[in-house]
């Protein structure tokens, strides 16, 4: 009995332990800026993208790097916001895609990554994506109904958080999670991460309350952010909405990597950014995506 005791002790002791790194430790585990590097390895213009150094500055005096790469007659803009690891310099892909759709995009990189100043925090991140949006509204003049939102894993959380506030024309969600505590519980079930939780991201329940149509795609072989988040987001989603389902896991299923998936895209834009959708007899908007 004594044996006994003393192993139960010991694994108490054990689990008190990995809880207290847990919940310590969050910062680092959900914020992974060091992943590729800091630093730039290149620009927009390795794929003979024309572009623009912006730098933005956040309400709480931060400043982000950014490039703004316009399309010569944009059918919209997009406001890129990426996700937990790596900076924009990762991001080249998507700018080539946007750009041959005929859309202009700003990509900034969060407080503390890449070359922009501060340290990572949940609420850094939506005043981040906040001064991206300020910026296109305030200072390039662009219109809130043309404005795309787009995120990609916890940049999905960043952009439904921004669209709660703000009136985009679309908001697109790419493998993107519900939560940070429910996909923390699926990965560690012997751990009370909902009661640990520091740091949320609460997609879903932004989700809930967006007006702006709604595109979530996300793959059924995503081994990081299992499929059933991104339905349960589709579920949540309020306004005309759509889900492009894509294949391939958590970091290789990238809507750019199939034209198919482009063009599902595209056709979702045009249904729903203003100004792009045809008009019905008597000027009535046409193209709502099914509910």
């Amino acid at each position: 009995m004594r044996m006994i005791g003393t192993v139960l002790i010991a694994i108490a002791v054990a689990y008190a332990g990995l809880t207290g790194l847990l919940y310590i430790n969050q910062d680092r585990m959900v914020f992974l800026p060091e992943i590729g590097g800091r630093e730039y390895a290149g620009t927009p213009q390795l794929l003979g993208l024309p572009f623009e150094d912006v730098t933005l500055q956040t309400s709480d005096g931060e400043n982000l790097a950014a490039w703004f790469v316009p399309a010569s007659r944009p059918r919209g803009t997009v406001l890129f916001c990426h996700g937990n690891a790596g900076n924009i310099t990762h991001r080249l892909d998507f700018l080539l895609m946007f750009h041959r759709m005929g859309y202009s995009t700003l990509i900034f990189d969060y407080r503390g990554y890449g070359q922009s100043t501060g340290r990572p925090s949940e609420s850094g991140t939506y005043l981040d994506a906040q001064a991206g949006w300020n910026y296109l509204v305030e200072s390039r003049g662009i219109a809130p109904g043309r404005i795309v939102l787009y995120g990609e894993s916890l940049g999905g959380a960043v952009a439904a958080r921004l669209a709660e506030k703000e009136r985009p024309g679309a908001v697109v969600l790419a493998s993107v999670f519900t939560s940070v505590p429910d996909l923390g519980a699926e990965i560690y079930p012997f751990l009370p991460v909902r009661l640990l939780a520091r740091i949320r991201f609460d997609a879903r329940d932004s989700l809930s309350r967006v007006k702006a149509p709604v595109l979530v795609a996300h793959s059924p072989e995503d081994e990081i952010v299992p499929f059933s988040h991104g339905q349960a987001l589709y579920r949540a989603a309020g306004g005309p909405k759509a889900m492009l389902r894509l294949a391939g896991g958590h970091n290789d299923g990238f809507i750019f990597m199939r034209e198919a998936w482009i063009v599902e895209l595209g056709a979702f834009l045009d249904a729903h950014l203003d100004g792009n959708r045809p008009a019905g007899p008597g000027g009535a908007q046409v193209g709502e995506a099914a509910q």
